[in-house]
C-alpha cells in the first residue's frame, strides 16, 4: 500500500506513534502535526494538500541540480542490477567509487588527491578526527592531539560531530564531550566587531583567537584546526577577507593542521567547486557531503591532503576505522552523474557570474526593510539578519522568535527558507534562475512585511 492511500490525518497519527525525526522537539511536532512533503520538481517542492513551495533551501543544503532529475534515478537504477552493494573492506573495491575518487580528485585544490567515504558529514568529521589524530600518532607525536574549533560551529550531530561543533545545548544534551576539543570566537563581525574596528581588523583579531589558543595549549599538543569556510546552519556567517590568509598563517607557523568542513560549501555553492578555492586555502582535509549526489543518495567524501595521505602510506599500520557503507557503489554512482550534470550545466560558472551576483543584488533590495539590520551571501548562499531597531541592532525578544514569525509566514506564501537564531537563511539549488530569485525576493519581502505587523502589534 502507498502513501496515497492514507489521509494527511493518518499520516500524522501514524507519524506521531512511530517517527522520531531530528533536531525537533516531539512535544511541540505532536500538537501541530508534520507538513507531508510529497513530491519536489525542478526547483519546487509540494505537500500531500498541493501546496506548491519555492524550496530556498535545496533542501537541507543539498539539493544542488533540484529535483526530478530522471538520470540521477536511472545511474541508481543500473547500478542496483549490476553491482546493489559490496564492501571495501578485506582489500576489495569496486568501480564507481574508484572512478568517483579519480573525479574529485580533478576537481578538488591541487594537493588533494585521496578520498576517504562514509554516508553523511557528520560521518565524515568523525573520519576527519579520527584520521588528524591517527597522522599524528604515526608521526611519532602523539601528544599533538588537541583540535581548535569555533563557537557556534556546526559539524554533525554524532558524539564527534557534537564536540567538534561549537552548539552549547547540543554540548548540554551530549553530556560529554570527545576531550582535547577547545572552541574559540566565531568571525561574526555584525555581532562581534568592536566600535569603530573595521572588517579587516576584526577579521585578524578573530583569527588572533585561534593562535592565542595554540599558544596556551602549546603547539606541539594541538592538532588542527577546523573550520567551515563559511559558518552555514550557525546562520550563514561570512568572514572578512582578512580572517582565512590570516588563519593559514598561523597554521603553517605553528605546524598544525587545517581542517575544512565543507559538507555544506562543497560542489557550486559559492560559485567554485570548492569554498577552499574561493578563499583561497590549502586545507589538509576537506569533508563533504550533501551536494555531492544533490541529496538523491546518502553519501559524505572525506578529501585528504597530499602530506596526511603520503604518511599513511609511507609509513603504514592499520587505520581501525571505517563503515559497512563506505564507499556504496549505487551511491557513487548517482554522485558520478550528479557530478557530470553539474558541469555539463555549467552550473558552478553561472553562479559565481550570473545567478550569485544577482542574487546578492535580491538580498540588497531586501536589506532596506525595516527588520533588516545586514544581509549576506557569497555564491547561492545568504543571510538576512533580523533586528528591531536598525540602528541600534536591537533584537527582538524572546531570541529567535521574529525570524521564526517570518519563516512561518515566507511557507504561508509559497517560499520555504530556515530561521536560525535571528537570521533567515537561504541555500537554494543552483539551477535557480533570475526569474526564480526575483520570485523569492518578493515572496521573502512579503513576509517581511507580514512578520513586522505582527511584530509591532504585538
Amino acid at each position: 500500500m502507498t502513501y496515497q492511500n492514507y489521509s494527511l490525518k493518518q499520516l500524522q497519527q501514524i507519524d506521531a506513534a512511530h517517527y522520531l525525526h531530528p533536531f525537533t522537539d516531539h512535544k511541540e511536532l505532536r500538537d501541530i502535526g508534520s507538513r507531508m512533503i510529497t513530491r519536489a520538481e525542478g526547483p519546487f517542492i509540494y505537500d500531500s494538500e498541493g501546496t506548491e513551495l519555492l524550496d530556498g533551501m535545496a533542501g537541507l543544503w543539498c539539493v544542488n541540480v533540484g529535483y526530478g532529475r530522471t538520470e540521477l534515478a536511472e545511474a541508481a537504477y543500473e547500478q542496483m542490477k549490476e553491482l546493489p552493494y559490496y564492501n571495501s573492506f578485506f582489500k576489495c573495491s569496486t568501480p564507481t567509487p574508484v572512478l568517483l575518487s579519480k573525479k574529485l580528485a580533478e576537481l578538488a585544490p591541487k594537493n588533494i588527491n585521496q578520498v576517504f567515504y562514509g554516508s553523511s558529514g557528520s560521518e565524515s568529521n568523525d573520519t576527519a578526527l579520527r584520521l588528524v589524530r591517527h597522522y599524528w600518532a604515526i608521526e611519532g607525536k602523539p601528544e599533538k592531539n588537541r583540535i581548535i574549533s569555533r563557537k557556534m560551529a556546526y559539524h554533525g550531530s554524532t558524539v564527534a560531530g557534537t564536540s567538534l561543533g561549537g552548539m552549547d545545548g547540543m554540548h548540554q544534551q551530549l553530556g560529554g564531550a570527545v576531550p582535547n576539543i577547545v572552541h574559540v570566537m566565531m568571525p561574526y563581525a555584525y555581532e562581534l566587531a568592536l566600535p569603530g574596528e573595521s572588517d579587516h581588523d576584526f577579521g585578524l583579531r578573530a583569527a588572533k583567537s585561534v593562535e592565542d589558543a595554540i599558544l596556551e595549549a602549546g603547539a606541539e599538543n594541538v592538532a588542527a584546526f577546523i573550520g567551515e569556510p563559511i559558518m552555514g546552519a550557525g546562520g550563514v556567517k561570512i568572514p572578512p577577507a582578512s580572517y582565512w590568509p590570516e588563519v593559514q598563517r598561523i597554521c603553517r607557523k605553528y605546524d598544525v593542521l587545517l581542517m575544512l568542513d565543507e559538507v555544506i560549501t562543497g560542489y557550486g555553492r559559492t560559485g567554485e567547486w570548492f569554498a577552499a578555492q574561493t578563499f583561497g586555502i590549502e586545507a589538509d582535509t576537506i569533508t563533504t557531503a550533501k551536494a555531492l549526489t544533490s541529496g538523491y543518495q546518502p553519501l559524505s567524501a572525506l578529501l585528504v591532503g597530499d602530506r596526511i595521505a603520503a604518511t599513511l602510506v609511507d609509513k603504514g599500520g592499520e587505520f581501525y576505522h571505517g563503515y559497512t557503507y563506505s564507499g556504496h557503489p549505487v551511491a557513487c554512482a548517482v554522485a558520478l552523474k550528479n557530478l557530470e550534470i553539474i558541469e555539463r550545466e555549467g552550473l558552478v560558472e553561472r553562479v559565481k557570474t550570473d545567478t550569485g551576483p544577482y542574487f546578492a543584488q535580491m538580498l540588497k533590495r531586501i536589506s532596506g526593510h525595516g527588520l533588516v539590520g545586514e544581509v549576506r551571501s557569497v555564491g547561492l548562499m545568504g543571510a538576512i539578519e533580523i533586528v528591531k531597531d536598525k540602528a541600534t541592532k536591537e533584537r527582538f525578544s524572546p531570541v529567535g522568535s521574529a525570524a521564526v514569525a517570518i519563516r512561518d509566514h515566507a511557507i504561508a506564501n509559497g517560499m520555504m527558507m530556515r530561521a536560525t537564531g535571528d537570521s533567515m537563511i537561504l541555500s537554494p539549488p543552483l539551477i535557480w534562475t533570475r526569474a526564480t530569485i526575483d520570485m523569492a525576493g518578493d515572496r521573502i519581502l512579503k513576509a517581511l512585511d507580514l512578520a513586522e505587523r505582527d511584530l509591532r502589534n504585538a
